[in-house]
């Protein structure tokens, strides 16, 4: 195995994490409480744990930790990974589980390393070029076999796949954020480039009530090779 890459320079990763950590509380209590309320959610993480648990996995882009919490909840050795060090905080605080500071496009990880590896709603903040870049560094933390589960915002009624949405407040928070809306098929080419196989594509609208309302994709892939 080689080691990790050095740290590559990611321009909007520094607004990115003092937004979140500025959230982070109030994410943890709001957002993060929403899995309960998804049963089709649960059922896919469950499915993740079921073809993951046999090797360590990470949750990349963990926020506070509660697809984290329910992947350790069925037997998976995960630790999570995230952007802001508030974040992070918030989900030791909150689960007891292991989770440490990372970028995505440059993860302090060795090469084919993990079983399985979670990207939960985190896409969404990264520009075409920094999510090819995640990509690879997916494939190449990922042993060959290794299966990825992605869930990104597809859709809103006013935002379509491919437009983006900026916030510069965040329930009374001064933020810096943007939000892109992606389009299944194009993340499924930029996959396969980076040697990654959707082995499984689901979408499904928004639980009235539960969370915000958008349209969302999930996609399992494979590292390709064999396992």
């Amino acid at each position: 195995m080689t080691n990790p890459p050095s740290p590559q320079q990611n321009p909007a990763a520094p607004a990115t994490r003092r937004s979140y950590d500025t959230v982070a509380e109030r994410y943890a209590a709001d957002i993060g409480a929403e899995l309960p309320g998804k049963p089709l959610d649960r059922a896919l993480l469950d499915a993740f744990a079921e073809v993951t648990r046999h090797g360590p996995v990470a949750d990349v882009g963990c926020g506070p930790g509660h697809a984290t919490a329910h992947l350790a909840g069925r037997g998976v050795a995960v630790t999570g990974l995230d952007l802001s060090p508030g974040m992070c905080a918030v989900a030791r605080r909150g689960t007891g589980l292991p989770f440490a500071v990372a970028d995505m496009t440059a993860l302090p990880l060795r090469s084919g390393s993990l079983t399985g590896l979670l990207c939960w709603y985190a896409l969404i903040h990264l520009d075409p070029p920094r999510r090819a870049a995640a990509y690879a560094e997916f494939a190449r933390v990922l042993r060959p076999g290794g299966h990825a589960l992605l869930a990104f915002h597809t859709s809103t009624a006013d935002a379509r796949p491919g437009e983006s949405a900026h916030f510069s407040d965040w329930w009374d928070h001064p933020v810096d954020l943007t939000f892109h809306f992606l389009d299944p098929a194009t993340e499924t080419t930029s996959l396969t480039d980076a040697g990654l196989t959707v082995t499984a594509h689901l979408d499904r609208a928004a639980y009235p009530g539960v969370e915000h309302p958008s349209r969302r994709s999930y996609l399992l892939v494979r590292r390709d090779g064999e396992g």
